[in-house]
């Protein structure tokens, strides 16, 4: 309680705790050394930690999606440089020539094929670049199925390895099922 006196402040403080003491006894004190010394043909339980397999799954598919989604992200970062690059170089030499709209020109035989465009660039064509950006960014995909599908086969996941193989054989069917 605090007092206001004419010029003091005086304080008084009343405790009604009390320490109380709990005596602590071992019970069994030598129990471990008792355990080891009488023989024991028990085997043990193997006991698995359900929780720490569920952690260990958990971490598993975010470390695949974070995975995945750098593959992706970067893949179309890179395909996107490279047209933006062919794209840039073929405005360059071409932007002021006329365009003729009269007749429609397919691709040259050159840029139907994945071959045909790595020559056309590796020769120094603007338009195997842009070319070549587009075949990335079709890859792309690609590579996350072929990525997932070896993930899983390292899981020994046999359900999602078998969707996964349909998945990518109905891509690569749709990609030569094209040519022949």
């Amino acid at each position: 309680m605090s007092k206001l006196n004419s010029n003091q402040l005086s304080t008084s403080v009343q405790s009604d705790s009390r320490v109380i003491t709990l005596p602590l006894q071992l019970q069994n004190a030598n129990s471990d050394i008792n355990a080891l010394t009488k023989p024991s043909l028990e085997i043990p339980d193997i006991k698995v930690d359900t929780e720490t397999q569920q952690l260990q799954i958990i971490q598993n598919s975010q470390l695949l999606s974070i995975l995945l989604s750098n593959l992706l992200k970067y893949g179309v970062l890179l395909a996107s440089s490279v047209v933006l690059l062919g794209g840039i170089l073929y405005l360059l030499q071409h932007g002021t020539e006329p365009v003729h709209y009269q007749f429609f020109h397919g691709e040259p035989s050159e840029f139907r094929t994945p071959t045909g465009v790595v020559t056309a660039v590796l020769s120094g064509s603007r338009r195997g670049i842009i070319q070549l950006g587009l075949l990335l960014l079709v890859a792309t995909p690609i590579l996350r199925v072929v990525v997932s599908l070896l993930i899983f086969i390292k899981q020994r996941n046999w359900i999602y390895v078998t969707i996964t193989t349909l998945v990518l054989t109905a891509l690569i069917y749709s990609l030569v099922g094209a040519y022949y």
